[in-house]
C-alpha cells in the first residue's frame, strides 16, 4: 500500500503579522506542522503497520519546511518531498490544491492520501476536497476514525446530524479532524536520527505546472482582510488555607462580576 500524507508548516497564529497583501509574515515567527495534520500521519502510520507500504509525506512551502518534514520522519514516515518556489507565493485554496496535484502526480499512484481537515492559518476546509477532485479519487471528509479492510477504507466521520460510518474503495482521499487521536511522539532518539537529514525540492519546472495556476496568477481569491484569532483570557487561580477559605473566596469573585454586570 503507498500511503501518502500532504502536510503544511504554519505559523504560530498568535505571534503572526500580515504584510499589505495580506499574506502571512513568516519571518520570525515559530512554525510547526499544522496540528490536524499530524493526526492524519498517525493514522497513515497506523493503516501502514497494518496492511504494509510507505508513507510519503508531501509539503508546500519554504525549503525551511524541511523541519517539519523531519519531525513527519521522526514519526515514523518513509519519505518526503518538498514543492518550494517563490513562483508558489500568495497562493490561494485554488492554486495550493493545483500545485499539490501537480505534485502527487510527479510521485506517482498512491492509495490512499491523507491530509487534515483544516489550518489553523487559513481554516477554509477547502484544499482535501479540492485535491481529490483534481485528481478523480474517492474522498471522505471530517474523519475521526479510520481502518482498512477487505480492500477497502472503513471510515467514522464527522456529520451536521452525528456521527457517520462510510465506506469508500481506493484510491481515496481522507481528511482527518483534528485530536482526531493521539499523536506519535518521537523520542529524543527518534529526532536525533533524522537531524542531518535532507529532502528533494520539487520546482514548478519538476512536476510540469503551469505557471498561469499558481501563486498570484492562478488565485482568483481576494483577501480583503486578515486578522490573529483573539486570545482567550486566561482563568484565576484560587489560593486559600482551606477549601472554605477559597469557596469565600470564589463567592467574592462572583459578587464583584455581578455588581459590575457581568
Amino acid at each position: 500500500m503507498e500511503y501518502l500524507v500532504c502536510i503544511k508548516q504554519v505559523p504560530q497564529v498568535s505571534k503572526m503579522k500580515i504584510d499589505e497583501n495580506n499574506n502571512l509574515i513568516r519571518e520570525g515567527v515559530k512554525s510547526i506542522v499544522n496540528p490536524a495534520d499530524l493526526n492524519a500521519l498517525t493514522y497513515a502510520l497506523k493503516l501502514r503497520d497494518k496492511t504494509g507500504g510507505r508513507v510519503t509525506i508531501l509539503t508546500m512551502g519554504p525549503p525551511s519546511a524541511d523541519e517539519a518534514l523531519r519531525e513527519c520522519i521522526a514519526m515514523g514516515a518513509d519519505r518526503g518531498f518538498i514543492v518550494s518556489s517563490r513562483d508558489f507565493k500568495g497562493s490561494d485554496t485554488l492554486a495550493t490544491s493545483y500545485t499539490l496535484t501537480m505534485g502527487v502526480k510527479y510521485l506517482g499512484d498512491f492509495d490512499i492520501i491523507f491530509t487534515g481537515t483544516q489550518t489553523i492559518d487559513g481554516d477554509t476546509g477547502q484544499v482535501g476536497p479540492e485535491l481529490a477532485e483534481n485528481l478523480n479519487i474517492n474522498q471522505i471528509g471530517y474523519v475521526k476514525e479510520i481502518d482498512f479492510e477487505d480492500g477497502k477504507i472503513i471510515a467514522t466521520r464527522e456529520s451536521k446530524d452525528g456521527m457517520q460510518v462510510v465506506e469508500a474503495k481506493i484510491p481515496a482521499l481522507v481528511s482527518v479532524v483534528r485530536n482526531a487521536n493521539e499523536v506519535i511522539k518521537p523520542s529524543e532518539e527518534d529526532f536525533e536520527k533524522v537531524k542531518d537529514m535532507t529532502f528533494e525540492i520539487l520546482s514548478p519546472e519538476d512536476i510540469l505546472a503551469d505557471s498561469s495556476k499558481i501563486g498570484i496568477s492562478g488565485s482568483p481569491t481576494v483577501v480583503v482582510e486578515v486578522f490573529p484569532p483573539e486570545e482567550k483570557k486566561t482563568g484565576v487561580m484560587i489560593q486559600g488555607k482551606d477549601t472554605e477559605d477559597k469557596v469565600n473566596q470564589l463567592v467574592k469573585i462572583l459578587e464583584e462580576k455581578t455588581t459590575l454586570g457581568w
